[in-house]
C-alpha cells in the first residue's frame, strides 16, 4: 500500500453488518476500535465513531449483489492499477494466474459523466457487477476486477483471502506487463492448461493442498 490508498472490508450475513476501516486514517495507526460497523441492508453506521471509507457503497453493493464474497479489498497497487487506467484486462497467459483466476481479469467499462456525478461510488459497485453478469464471468472463479481509470478491487470468502487475491492480481500485472514486453504476440494460456491449474486447486474435485480437518 502507498499512504492510505485502498481499503478492506468484511461481511459478517447473520448479524447483517459489514466492517471497514475508516477513511483516511495511516494503517500503522489503525486499531480495532477504529473500524466502523454498518448494517448490510441500509448502510448506517452501528457501531464506531469514526467516518468509514469513501468506498464503503461499492463493497456494500459487491456483498449484496455478490452473496458468496466475504470480504472485499481494494488497491492502488502499481501494476495492476496500469492496467486499469490503460482500460485493458490482464491477460492469462500462464499458471500462476490460472492458479487462482480462471481466465483474464476484466475491466469494466468507463463510467459515465451521469454516473461519475451521482452516486459514484455505488455507481463503482454497479458497472463491476454489470462487468460480470454481462461478460457471463463467475465472481468465484474470477475474484478480482480492474475499475477502468480507477484500480483494483478483489474478493474471497473471507478479507485474508481478499488481500490474496489482491496480491496475486498485481503480481499477475506484472507478468503479463513483462510477458507482453518479451513477446508483443503472446497468446493466452491454452484452456487445458488453464482448466488443469485452475480446478485442480478450486473444482469438485481439487486435489492440492492437504485436507482440512473436519
Amino acid at each position: 500500500m502507498v499512504l492510505t490508498w485502498g481499503n478492506a472490508s468484511a461481511v459478517d450475513r447473520e448479524a447483517g453488518v459489514m466492517a471497514i476501516k475508516p477513511s483516511g486514517v495511516p494503517y500503522d495507526r489503525l486499531g480495532i476500535d477504529d473500524i466502523v460497523v454498518l448494517s448490510l441492508k441500509t448502510g448506517e453506521i452501528v457501531e464506531g465513531k469514526a467516518r468509514p471509507s469513501s468506498d464503503t457503497p461499492t463493497h456494500l453493493h459487491l456483498y449484496r449483489e455478490f452473496p458468496d464474497v466475504g470480504g472485499v479489498a481494494h488497491t492502488h497497487s502499481t501494476n495492476g492499477t496500469c492496467f486499469a487506467q490503460a482500460m485493458r484486462a490482464i491477460p492469462c497467459f500462464g499458471t500462476t494466474q490460472g492458479d487462482n483466476f480462471y481466465g483474464a481479469i476484466p475491466v469494466t467499462r468507463a463510467m459515465t459523466d451521469a454516473e461519475i456525478q451521482g452516486e459514484y461510488e455505488l455507481n463503482t459497485g454497479k458497472v463491476i457487477v454489470e462487468c460480470f453478469r454481462d461478460g457471463g464471468i463467475d465472481p468465484g472463479n474470477v475474484p478480482g476486477v480492474l475499475v477502468a481509470s480507477h484500480a483494483p478491487f478483489a474478493w474471497g470468502p473471507t478479507t485474508e483471502k481478499a488481500v490474496e487475491n489482491a496480491i496475486v492480481l498485481e503480481f499477475s500485472a506484472k507478468m503479463a506487463l513483462n510477458a507482453m514486453l518479451l513477446n508483443p504476440r503472446v497468446s493466452p494460456i491454452p484452456q487445458a492448461l488453464l482448466d488443469k491449474h485452475f480446478l485442480r486447486k478450486h473444482g469438485a474435485g481439487a486435489y492440492y493442498g492437504q485436507e482440512r480437518a473436519r
